[in-house]
């Protein structure tokens, strides 16, 4: 063999041993394949005496011991009579007081019921959506492994360990009593799987998730998608004019992401410009379709955050959605300014809202939105956001 020849060769194999050491143990140098997400390599990279790292760490740290529970727990049995199939009980709906056995259910928009506990499946599954997230967020950052294992168990349990594992569908998510056994309206209940998609990334060239792993994910989630795009349920669902169809097109598009499917998750976006933006935002900002629940503002902040990640995922494939306007709509930047007083000033908001209203949320979503809109107005916003509410929390479950 020519020894010039075998020298670059085994220099060649020594680059690819390095980058691949580097990849797996250290992460610093190759960005995760996430979509929703805010983080990156140089989070990975920072010093332990950071304090951002400091929480990240001690959060992940208690995820270790939190318990969660899988789909099959549950006492009650879907009308299925598969405890792997997800069920819950829509919370805005009540025993109607001019029958005698309270049925058909009656609604009393904003007012949660509390017998949806009787159906836990929508708890437990925001329980493993935060934990497995604290989980990979700690791991990637603090590259110690039992984050990553403890993660990877609890994604096995709800997703690949036939025993435990949910199956790829929301038939019977938020049933009415009295009417029917689901609505696509419960697909909303698992939003929180963007989260877990983007958990995923960040285990990536983690000791404890292995390719079979990856693959068993990629298959649930590639065929949740086919049952969202082809039930009766995901087609109503989709169908939906207000918050419920952002969310939608937000899973949709990051499930076909994950899947490898592009160009899919590309006509998703492009098709949501007309469908959710041009069709939900009015030329000052205002969401009608929000405003008019007796919770607008949680509501209007709800669906402006789904707007939001609809933007971000565009970004992942070429698409503009943070500029588009028309004289129909004005656009996600236009319903960002429309909010800001009222988050200034909470109690100048003209619309029924029957709980207090709470700014954290919107402060959020600006500061997210702040890193793409760099006039004036947006960044006077984002500070205050960065000083006042910087670190407010969406909540998973408003209906």
């Amino acid at each position: 063999m020519n020894k010039t020849r075998s020298i670059s060769q085994l220099f060649t194999f020594a680059i690819l041993v390095v980058a691949s050491v580097v990849a797996v143990f250290g992460q610093k140098t190759v960005e995760p394949r996430i979509f929703l997400l805010q983080i990156s390599s140089a989070d990975a990279a920072k010093k332990p005496s950071d304090p951002a790292l400091g929480k990240i760490d001690r959060d992940a740290k208690r995820a270790l011991t939190e318990k969660v529970e899988p789909v099959t727990s549950k006492t009650s049995t879907p009308p299925s009579g598969d405890k792997h199939d997800y069920m819950s009980q829509a919370p805005y709906f009540w025993k109607n007081p001019d029958t005698a056995n309270g049925l058909p259910y009656i609604r009393r928009d904003g007012e949660r019921n509390p017998e949806i506990k009787n159906y836990p499946d929508h708890d437990l599954m925001d329980k493993m959506v935060v934990t497995v997230e604290r989980l990979s967020v700690g791991y990637f950052v603090t590259h110690k492994q039992e984050y990553a294992a403890r993660a990877a168990e609890i994604l096995r349990m709800w997703f690949l360990d036939p025993k435990t594992r949910m199956n790829p569908n929301l038939e019977f998510a938020q049933a009415i009593p009295g009417l029917n056994t689901g609505r696509g309206i419960g697909i909303i209940e698992t939003r929180g799987l963007t989260r877990v998609v983007d958990s995923i990334g960040l285990l990536a060239g983690s000791q404890s998730w292995s390719k079979s792993d990856q693959a068993g994910l990629e298959d649930w989630f590639s065929r949740y998608l086919a049952w969202m795009m082809e039930s009766k349920n995901g087609k109503s669902e989709s169908a939906a004019k207000n918050n419920h169809g952002t969310h939608y097109d937000v899973q949709a598009a990051c499930f076909a992401l994950f899947v490898h499917e592009d160009d899919l998750a590309k006509k998703i976006l492009e098709a949501a410009k007309e469908k959710r933006i041009e069709s939900q935002i009015r030329p000052d900002g205002q969401q009608p379709l929000e405003l008019e629940r007796t919770k607008s503002w949680s509501y209007s902040v709800m669906n402006l955050d789904g707007m939001v990640n609809l933007a971000q995922l565009g970004d992942r494939v070429g698409l503009d959605l943070w500029s588009y306007q028309t004289s129909k709509t004005g656009g996600i930047r236009k319903a960002i300014l429309f909010l800001a007083p009222f988050a200034l000033e909470p109690k100048k908001w003209p619309h029924k809202q029957i709980e207090p209203l709470e700014p954290q949320g919107y402060y959020k979503i600006v500061g997210r939105a702040g890193r793409k809109y760099k006039d004036a107005e947006i960044q006077k916003i984002a500070s205050l956001a960065a000083t006042d509410g910087g670190s407010g929390k969406t909540p998973l479950d408003p209906q």
